[in-house]
């Protein structure tokens, strides 16, 4: 009988997302298509609803989807709705909630109470039998197979393809037929090129807490990061915008004695810049702080070819490789961390 290598499913979920993706995005159209058939004509803006890795990929597609439909995005706290009971009026809201299993019932909850307070709904989820599926009036499914390791993997990268792809069917995100025919291959690359992404693991597992950073879109994918890290080393980890770390974090390069190592994620864009800034800060202050993406300086690279609003997928998967080998330098099995289960009740 063969050995169960730590993080054998986890790895194998995570071998899968070029053709995941691939075939995600072959139906961009038709998804395209199905959200401007319910979206409201007169969209006052757009309310999302998720929860742990979700809740990154929603922060992720936030940005994409307020620079396409230029109205207001704003993701919801759901205790409003299933603690405080506040009849808010969804008048004139697309209401997108995104979960992997779609039976986190809180998020069910609100998408049910939205929806009866005139929102049109968007359920974003890999079981399109789930009761958040059938709460919504659209289903967008992901179709990724089941994932039987605790931490998402797959799922995640293709709900931040399915945030795109909703955007850009409110308008212009900048997701075209280049873009969308050019990730998967990207994606594989990444998966091929695993030294960068152990010595950063090498690096890391010697801190007992850490720091990722990011600015823009790449935000959400720091946080996912952050949490992928936490959820397979039981490490402490941090995710701080570059504008947010400026407001008091930053005292943490200096002040501590064991400093926390930092990951700052850039990708060309308008956000580069201000990340690049504030890792040279990091660094003047003694911090050890290293950069990820396609910038100058990166310990961390991926393709500089694709569009910024698809860099989380590429910083994500990035993430992903980052946690097993710290998982496995640590000894431990990420496809099982201790006292974490697949679906988080609340």
């Amino acid at each position: 009988m063969t050995a169960h290598r730590l993080g054998e499913v986890m790895s194998a979920e995570m071998a899968e997302q070029p053709a995941r993706l691939s075939a995600l995005l072959a139906r961009r159209q038709e998804i395209a298509a199905s959200v401007r058939s319910i979206h409201p004509r007169d969209l006052a803006g757009t309310v999302l609803v998720a929860r742990g890795s979700s809740d990154h990929a929603a922060t992720c597609g936030a940005y994409l989807l307020e620079m396409a439909s230029k109205r207001p995005v704003s993701l919801t706290s759901p205790s409003i709705t299933t603690l405080y009971g506040v009849p808010t009026d969804f008048t004139g809201y697309l209401v997108v909630a995104a979960s992997q299993s779609g039976r986190t019932p809180e998020i069910v909850e609100v998408v049910e109470r939205a929806r009866s307070r005139g929102a049109k709904t968007v359920a974003v989820t890999n079981d399109p039998a789930s009761p958040l599926a059938g709460a919504a009036e659209l289903v967008v499914d992901l179709a990724a197979g089941e994932e039987r390791a605790v931490p998402a993997t797959k799922t995640v990268t293709a709900q931040v393809v399915a945030f795109a792809v909703i955007a850009q069917a409110l308008g212009d995100a900048g997701l075209s037929d280049q873009a969308a025919g050019q990730l998967p291959d990207q994606v594989a690359e990444v998966l091929a090129d695993e030294g960068p992404a152990a010595e950063l693991a090498e690096w890391l597992s010697g801190a007992d807490q850490l720091v990722t950073v990011a600015r823009g879109i790449l935000y959400g994918a720091a946080q996912e990061v952050a949490l992928k890290i936490e959820e397979t080393t039981a490490r402490l980890g941090a995710a701080f915008s570059a504008a947010d770390l400026r407001h008091g974090p930053i005292a943490i390069a200096s002040g501590a004695s064991r400093r926390p190592p930092v990951v700052a994620f850039a990708h060309p864009g308008p956000a580069a810049q201000d990340v690049l800034d504030v890792v040279a800060e990091l660094r003047a202050r003694g911090a050890d702080a290293r950069l990820a993406g396609p910038v100058e300086g990166s310990s961390l690279p991926w393709s500089a070819a694709a569009p910024e609003i698809l860099a989380p997928v590429l910083a994500i998967v990035r993430g992903q490789q980052i946690a097993l080998e710290m998982a496995r330098h640590l000894g431990l099995d990420p496809d099982a961390p201790t006292g974490l289960t697949k679906v988080t009740i609340t």
